[in-house]
């Protein structure tokens, strides 16, 4: 069992009179963390809902003191898993937190634009988010040692580091496992959503955004490529595509240099295997031609992950000028900024002149399969 990277801080976060909200993609281990708080517990005590049950909604229909009281009993910790499907979720926990302020409130979401929407203005000063990402390297790295690590660095590159993938050995079922993912879970909160049928067109938009993995996406090449889909509609859907936590965007650094690109976007998968289930390429390294991408993907999401574990407050762009000089990933803390060019083997690469020229007192590393590791830990 690997100890989630959070579990301290998410404990330590439960308090009376607020709401602990904890985000994250549909399986990434949510609901599992949720009742390994609640079995350290006194169960009589504590009080776990679903809010994809029909019963927990009919349970919580009635916004009242008098239903709250009587739904919790003699319960003092309420846990409810995606939280986002109750009607008026947000409204009936205020007035359960500012009504009932002894009871600890702990609910989870896979869609953050549902929470934003049910739970953002009626709770703000009562609440408090953290998010759950696919397993870390950092999380791994209590269970296994370095060897161990570097020979498992392949197949986390194409299966990534969804936590149920620990219980298959066979890669066959890793595959079911994935594309069971794509077809039952990727759009499930999405689809839900008002006014969105298309789900057809998602999965395009989705798997021609796995082929663009380190360059700039142009919403207008999106729509001629998705024929039938305005600019704006794309727009739209890679913003929700992002709050339900399958893609996300980093935007190019500039310091207003006329010739730094900064108005465009790259979409980088919070996990690869999301990706290669997407684009159904299951091939080892060896045999394929986007072995960069996977690598860029991978670095991208672990540094990703590292940084909220170690609580960093760093800001993440790409660089890029228009006259081609690039790289692949910018950390901004306060004044101080650090390059990383990310390569799969390693070779020497010179800093590009104009960021050198421009921005000299920046570090600038390389990063390759040999290196990794210590980018990823965030040391």
């Amino acid at each position: 069992m690997i100890e989630r990277a959070i579990y301290r801080e998410f404990q330590g976060q439960i308090k009376p009179g607020r709401v602990l909200i904890l985000l994250g993609a549909r399986r990434v281990g949510k609901t599992h963390l949720l009742k390994q708080i609640a079995s350290k517990l006194p169960e009589a005590q504590t009080l776990f809902l679903n809010g994809e049950d029909q019963r927990t909604i009919d349970r919580m229909a009635e916004r009242s003191v008098e239903n709250f009281k009587l739904l919790l009993g003699s319960a003092k910790f309420l846990f409810i898993d995606e939280a986002q499907n109750i009607p008026d979720i947000g409204g009936k926990l205020k007035l359960l937190v500012d009504e009932m302020p002894d009871v600890h409130v702990i609910v989870t979401g896979s869609s953050m634009f549902e929470l934003n929407n049910k739970l953002g203005q009626p709770l703000v000063g009562r609440s408090h988010v953290i998010q759950l990402f696919p397993l870390a390297q950092i999380e791994y790295q209590t269970q296994e040692n370095t060897v161990e690590t570097f020979s498992k660095l392949e197949q986390r590159l194409i299966f990534g580091s969804y936590p149920e993938l620990l219980n298959f050995s066979d890669n066959e079922e890793k595959i079911d496992y994935l594309e069971g993912i794509v077809s039952s879970y990727l759009l499930k909160d999405i689809l839900a959503y008002e006014g969105i049928k298309k789900a057809d067109k998602i999965i395009d938009l989705l798997r021609l955004i796995a082929f663009q993995i380190g360059n700039e996406v142009s919403l207008d090449e999106l729509a001629i490529n998705l024929k039938g889909i305005s600019r704006n509609t794309i727009e739209s859907y890679l913003d929700l595509l992002s709050k339900v936590f399958i893609i996300y965007p980093v935007k190019g650094f500039s310091r207003n240099l006329r010739k730094e690109i900064s108005k465009s976007n790259r979409w980088y998968f919070y996990d690869n295997g999301i990706r290669n289930a997407l684009i159904r390429n299951y091939n080892p390294l060896n045999l394929r031609n986007d072995q960069g991408q996977l690598w860029e993907n991978y670095l991208m999401a672990e540094r990703m992950k590292v940084n909220a574990c170690l609580k960093r407050r760093v800001n993440t762009y790409f660089w890029r000028t228009y006259d081609q000089q690039e790289i692949d990933l910018i950390e901004e803390s306060g004044i101080d900024l650090s390059a990383f060019e990310f390569k799969w083997k390693m070779n020497k690469v010179k800093i590009p002149l104009a960021w050198k020229n421009n921005y000299p007192s920046a570090t600038f590393e390389v990063i390759h399969n040999e290196n990794y590791l210590n980018f990823v830990l965030g040391k």
